[in-house]
């Protein structure tokens, strides 16, 4: 397993990620949105995983959910490289798999 977890420190739900995987001993690396980011690829191959961009987009930014939902697939995924605040928190990959949230059933199935 290879298993990288993004999100922020300040996130409850990245934290429960991190706990989640300490608890089971399953090394992971944690890329921290709000300083290193995520690449454009990497990006992308979470929304080819989890069945579209929507899914990423927290919407309790009302303005910025609004303005993604009149963008094409292309603009949302600027949008989203300039203001990864908006993503929904863990990221959480595994090779090609990946979820979006905390979702610890769909990770022990990775175990």
């Amino acid at each position: 397993m290879n298993i990288q977890i993004f999100g922020t420190k300040k996130s409850a739900d990245t934290r429960k990620a991190e706990r989640f995987f300490k608890e089971r001993r399953i090394r992971f690396q944690f890329i921290d949105l709000s300083d290193k980011g995520i690449s454009r690829g990497e990006l992308t191959s979470v929304i080819s995983a989890v069945g579209g961009i929507d899914s990423l987009i927290d919407d309790k930014d009302a303005d910025f959910a609004a303005l993604m939902s009149v963008l094409v697939p292309e603009q949302k995924i600027d949008k989203l490289l300039e203001r990864q605040d908006a993503i929904i928190q863990p990221i959480v990959r595994n090779g090609r798999a990946a979820t979006v949230g905390y979702q610890p059933e769909i990770w022990k199935g990775w175990q």
